[in-house]
This record gives C-alpha cells, sequence and structure tokens, in this order.
C-alpha cells in the first residue's frame, strides 16, 4: 500500500525529482471595479493525495474565462474568499485510486486555477483523442467556448442559411468560434465589434466577417448601420450595453437576440442600462433569450461531429491566444479583460511548450 492508500504505488511514473508541492489560487477580497494582482493570492500546500474512487489530475492547460469576474463578486454561487477558484482546465491523471480512471488519461474537469486536482470519474470528461487536433481545441473550439457559440446559432438562434449576422466582442473566444460556425452553416453577411483595428482585420482576412468595426470609433447605433446598412437578422450578444441597443434598432423583423454575456458591465456595476425603443421589440417581433451553456451539455457530441471534420480538413481554425506558465494565470485572466486577447485565451503549463517554453507573460502567442 503506497502513501496515497493506493496499491501498487499511486506515482509509478515519477521520480526522485517529482514536485512534492502543488499552487492553488485563492480570491482574497472581492472587487470594486476591475480587479487587480491584489485581489489573488497564489497558495502553496502538500501534493494531494487521492482517495479510493478518485484519481490525481496534473493539471496542463487553463481557461480563464469572462464568467469568472461575475464569480468574484458577493453573489450567489460566486467565489469564496480565502478558497481554491473553479474554472475549465485539461489535466493528465498521475495517480489513480480507480479502474475507472487510468494513469496517463488527459481528461477535461473544473477544477481550474491549480497545478493539481484531486477528481473523480464523475466529474471528469474523458477526452478522446483526435488525430489532427491540438489538444487546447478542448478549451476553445470544441471546449465550453466552442459550445457557447454553437448552440447560440444552432439551438437559440436558430440560424437560417443566408441570415444575416451580428457578433459583439467577435475578437474573443465565443465570438471567433460564433463567426467561424456561421460561415459553415451558411450565413450571409457576417458583422462583428471589436477594440481595435488590428482585431477587426483578423476577423475580416483570417476568421470570415465580411465587416468589423472598432466600437471606439464612435457610437455603435452608427457604426453598426454602416457596417450592416440593410439591417440583420440576428445578433449574438457578448457585450451587452450600448451594443446591444444599437442591434435592437437594427434588427429586421422576426430577429432573434441571443444574450451570452454582458462583458461591458462587469467591470462597472453601476453602469446605466441600454436604452432602446421597447416598442421595436413588439413591432418588430424580435425574440430575446439568454441561456448557461451548462443546461446543454448534451449538445457537447454533436459539435464534435460537426466542428471536428472541419478541424481536420482546415476549414475550420481554432482562434487562442496562449501564455505560457501557470504562475501567469492571473496576468492572463486581467489581460483578457482588458480585451488583451485575439479568440480563446488558454495558460499552458511550461512542460507542454514548445522548445523551451520561456515564454514572458507579455510576449502570447495568437493563432
Amino acid at each position: 500500500m503506497s502513501a496515497t492508500g493506493c496499491r501498487g504505488g499511486a506515482f509509478p511514473s515519477y521520480g526522485p525529482g517529482m514536485n512534492e508541492t502543488a499552487l492553488t489560487v485563492h480570491q482574497t477580497a472581492r472587487p470594486h471595479g476591475f480587479p487587480t494582482p491584489g485581489h489573488f493570492a497564489f497558495v502553496e500546500s502538500a501534493l494531494p493525495e487521492p482517495a479510493a474512487g478518485s484519481a490525481l489530475a496534473d493539471n496542463l492547460y487553463w481557461s480563464v474565462d469572462p464568467y469568472h469576474r461575475e464569480m468574484m463578486d458577493d453573489v450567489p454561487g460566486g467565489f469564496a474568499l480565502g478558497a481554491p477558484l473553479e474554472g475549465r482546465t485539461i489535466g493528465r491523471v498521475i495517480a489513480s485510486c480507480t479502474p475507472r480512471l487510468a494513469e496517463g488519461e488527459l481528461v477535461f474537469h473544473r477544477q481550474g486555477w491549480r497545478t493539481h486536482a484531486v477528481v473523480t470519474p464523475e466529474e471528469v470528461r474523458r477526452l478522446p483523442r483526435l488525430e489532427g487536433v491540438p489538444v487546447t481545441a478542448h478549451l476553445s473550439i470544441l471546449g465550453g467556448t466552442g459550445l457557447t457559440a454553437y448552440v447560440a446559432l444552432t439551438r437559440i438562434a436558430r440560424l437560417k442559411e443566408g441570415e444575416d449576422l451580428f457578433v459583439s466582442g467577435a475578437a474573443g473566444g465565443v465570438g471567433t468560434a460564433a463567426g467561424r460556425f456561421a460561415r459553415l452553416l451558411g450565413a450571409g453577411r457576417l458583422v462583428g465589434s471589436a477594440g481595435s483595428a488590428a482585431k477587426a482585420r483578423h476577423l475580416e482576412r483570417e476568421v470570415g466577417y465580411d465587416a468589423v468595426f472598432d466600437y471606439h470609433d464612435g457610437p455603435a447605433a452608427d457604426l453598426l448601420g454602416k457596417a450592416a446598412p440593410d439591417g440583420i437578422d440576428v445578433f449574438v450578444d457578448n457585450v451587452g450595453g450600448e451594443q446591444l441597443a444599437a442591434a435592437v434598432g437594427a434588427l429586421r423583423e422576426f430577429g432573434r437576440i441571443v444574450r451570452v454575456g454582458t462583458i461591458s458591465q462587469y467591470n462597472t456595476p453601476g453602469a446605466p442600462q441600454p436604452r432602446f425603443d421597447h416598442a421595436d421589440i413588439v413591432e418588430k417581433s424580435i425574440r430575446m433569450e439568454g441561456f448557461l451553456v451548462r443546461n446543454h451539455r448534451d449538445v457537447q457530441e454533436e459539435l464534435y461531429d460537426f466542428a471536428v471534420p472541419h478541424l481536420r480538413s482546415g476549414r475550420l481554425a481554432a482562434d487562442e491566444t496562449v501564455v505560457d506558465g501557470f504562475e501567469h494565470i492571473v496576468d492572463a485572466f486581467l489581460g483578457m479583460l482588458r480585451g488583451e486577447n485575439t479568440g480563446k485565451i488558454i495558460v499552458r503549463d511550461r512542460t507542454q511548450a514548445a522548445g523551451t517554453g520561456s515564454t514572458p507573460p507579455a510576449a502570447v502567442s495568437g493563432s
């Protein structure tokens, strides 16, 4: 019996030089406005040991997402102060005390923001080994980000071939995925908003958007009117605020609004709500619906069936910004809130980086 309680030894692949400590990130205080590094703390502890029926995962890739900012506030279900945060992550099983999780398996789970996690079979999803598809895709185009975009288009908006689409926050993880999926689904004119001219160029040249405006350049209604002079059928909203109001005015009869997020208000809770003509909702028979992707996990296999062949053929790509080193996870999160990423932002363990894996925090790579 090993020290972990697993017969045969829990750590067969680790030698005398193994790292016997773990790091977790805790939230230390509630932010008022934009969070800072001072709202977080890295806490070192002994390597956790799996009990019977569980396994120890060495986390390799972490997702930082806009919803984490909401969870930092004092809200029901939010992050507890002084406790490890949660988030989507991919880990490798390095010690197993259950026959249902084999050592060496890659698993997706939600005990992120830490280097190691004890998980049970019920808490993980075993990741299929998809030839020609990078592992990080399971956190981006094939993960919760891609699933959000796919559900928004196919389940909530029920996008029809030829319909014109506007996506706010189009350079983010959901926005890039929504643009690429919409193209494959036969959308008509594809319009987006982004936070810089460089992002707008990327979206037009690489992702497939027909027109993208920098929302800093003027009133959203004017910018959207120029980009979509004939109106839109569907609005996928990651931002809220002024852009939501502009979309209501631009929507045609029987238009649909899919509410994914309100990132424009996460750090300014006192910001005024968007003002628009509510009569438009009635007169144009507009439908507005929000959703939580966790209620659509049954669509995951459908997403694989739809996206994987296109990833292999090259018709679909995963837009990702990768930051190397778990020690930079807070920097990556704050950078994402400032809009420094293009596509999904992912933190990668240095052991998984090409070459030396010594990318500094400011030198993120977008693909």
